[in-house]
């Protein structure tokens, strides 16, 4: 199964990684990432692999966002099941 990790914020130094520690701490595999900085706003969208993923989605999701709390920034996960969805209608 397949998600869209989006993350928006103040650009700051390590919010990859950050991320990314999360990814790698929970067996989910980046697929592609895109990443851009317009003037102090960060974005950065990753589509991912869940099908090894270690945890429930819940626990990864209040884990991204706990981390979203700590560096001020938006974090969302939007599922493949979802986007499916949101292409039928």
């Amino acid at each position: 199964m397949e998600a869209i990790i989006t993350v928006v914020g103040k650009d700051a130094v390590g919010i990859t990684a950050k991320v990314s520690q999360v990814l790698q701490a929970t067996n989910v595999n980046i697929l592609n990432i895109s990443q851009i900085s317009m003037d102090d706003t960060f974005t950065m969208m990753m589509k991912v692999d869940l099908s090894e993923m270690n945890c429930r989605r819940t626990e990864l999701t209040a884990t991204l966002d706990k981390l979203g709390q700590e560096e001020s920034l938006v974090i969302s996960v939007i599922h493949e099941d979802v986007l499916q969805a949101m292409h039928r209608i």
